[in-house]
């Protein structure tokens, strides 16, 4: 049975291992371009998306969100405190370039895991 500090050192190494993934979109970057081509060539080529199928985004990502809410409120502490890191990790760091998109995304999650709040137990 291992030791609450072998399974704390145990989470961070496969925190780290997580959060270096996302750094590079799971291998791309440089020297390890990744394309992202269907069967029949670019995704450049595939039809904007019909507004039935944004519907069907938007609620997709509404149920999503708050299965993630729910999810997070019947976690453990340490589970939300590795959430905010992952979001605080995200946000942009002094002097770097601003992503606006990746910001909102930070803020987003920070704002599911407070929402949360009022649900767990």
């Amino acid at each position: 049975m291992l030791k609450t500090s072998e399974v704390a050192s145990v989470s961070e190494q496969q925190r780290r291992k997580a959060l270096s993934r996302w750094d590079n979109e799971g291998g791309a970057g440089p020297g390890n371009q990744q394309k992202y081509q269907t069967a029949e060539g670019d995704r450049s080529d595939d039809p904007p998306l019909t507004d039935v199928e944004v519907v069907q985004l938007r609620v997709r990502v509404i149920a999503l969100e708050n299965l993630v809410i729910a999810l997070v409120a019947d976690s453990s502490d340490q589970a939300r405190v590795t959430a905010r890191q992952m979001a605080d990790y995200i946000l942009p760091k002094p002097g770097a370039t601003q992503h606006r998109l990746t910001t909102h995304a930070a803020i987003h999650m920070i704002d599911l895991l407070e929402r949360s709040k009022h649900f767990q137990n």
